[in-house]
């Protein structure tokens, strides 16, 4: 059965958390692909923080594949996409509580779906390894 990635589940939760928390998600991505659509202009050292709260973007897609939605950046509008092996972390400005995500765990654009983790045996049960 293959492994279904779960970056989309884990940066769809800590959103929800994030915004149920009455916080501010914040998207740090990595901007060095020619598949990332950001404003070039607010990329520092090849990386930009990207708000996505509710009042800072409109039709947030959080997909198995990317994060998308427009927003407004020097009083301009701009359609932004970043495919979700360029997404480094979620979390919240005011606390900076969130997840940061390894890209080697994806191996970049063309890597297939998430490898299984190893189980691993112990006396008494199987478990299995979670990274």
């Amino acid at each position: 059965m293959p492994v279904v990635p779960k970056k989309p589940y884990l940066i769809r939760a800590l959103h929800d958390w994030i915004v149920d928390s009455e916080l501010t998600p914040y998207l740090m991505v990595a901007a060095d692909s020619d598949q990332v659509i950001v404003p070039v202009d607010y990329v520092n050292e090849g990386k930009i923080i990207l708000n996505i709260s509710a009042n800072a973007v409109q039709n947030l897609e959080i997909s198995a594949t990317a994060v998308s939605f427009s927003g407004r950046f020097g009083g301009h509008s701009f359609d932004v996409y970043v495919p979700r092996h360029n997404v480094l972390a979620i979390y919240a400005k005011e606390t900076g509580e969130g997840m940061m995500f390894d890209p080697a765990d994806e191996g970049g654009p063309d890597a297939g779906p998430d490898e299984p983790p190893p189980v691993v045996d112990k006396p008494g049960g199987h478990l299995k390894a979670i990274k």
